[in-house]
């Protein structure tokens, strides 16, 4: 799978400015605060349209100016990683790792599933809910779920920002597993220089909306 990106968005104070390619791998997003960097992300997520540009995954257009083509968010087959897992506080870890197969109208691919959950090390948690998981469990949760989405490629905002040092060290070892064995691009905003020099086998810098050296 290949990511091209050539877009401009503009905002009063600068102009998001970004043209790359992503492929298998981690490509680590960083920068300022306010560099652009979740613009950037929200764009490719199509949660965000484009002043100008263009933008594909593997030959599939997802945003074209010229033609006039914006590809709604729920049919981009992406996988969003927020901060916060944003987990279905109603459902248990099993259906909400499940929850994609539901918007898909397809049954979940039980290999998968039992791939997911092994990998992840959530087989004892799968009866609970959300309320009595720890930080890093919901994280693990909701990688499992972008897993299990088979999307063509996963966007990370800042997934780890909200877990204090212990945690985050559970967690990396996941993003490790999850670049390694998906073979999709994987974009990754991060502020912190441990993430990035572990996870990045590619990096963009942005600075005032443009790509940086």
């Amino acid at each position: 799978m290949t990511l091209q990106v050539d877009l401009t968005h503009h905002f009063p104070d600068f102009t998001l400015r970004a043209v790359f390619e992503a492929s298998c791998g981690l490509t680590a997003i960083c920068g300022p605060s306010g560099a652009g960097k979740t613009t950037l992300i929200n764009a490719l997520a199509g949660l965000i349209e484009p002043d100008d540009g263009r933008i594909e995954i593997n030959q599939r257009v997802l945003f074209s100016k010229i033609d006039k083509i914006h590809v709604p968010t729920e049919k981009r087959r992406v996988g969003y990683i927020f901060q916060d897992a944003r987990l279905f506080p109603h459902l248990t870890v099993r259906q909400n790792l499940t929850v994609g197969s539901w918007f898909r109208h397809q049954p979940i691919d039980s290999h998968q599933l039992a791939h997911a959950i092994e990998i992840l090390g959530l087989s004892h948690l799968l009866a609970r809910r959300p309320a009595t998981l720890s930080g890093g469990e919901k994280q693990r949760v909701a990688i499992g779920r972008v897993m299990l989405s088979e999307p063509d490629f996963i966007l990370a905002d800042e997934p780890l920002s909200s877990l204090d040092l212990a945690r985050k060290l559970e967690i990396i070892p996941y993003f490790e597993r999850l670049r390694d064995e998906t073979r999709i691009p994987i974009l990754y905003v991060s502020h912190q220089h441990e993430e990035i020099q572990r996870l990045a086998t590619k990096t963009l810098t942005l600075n005032g909306g443009q790509l940086v050296p």
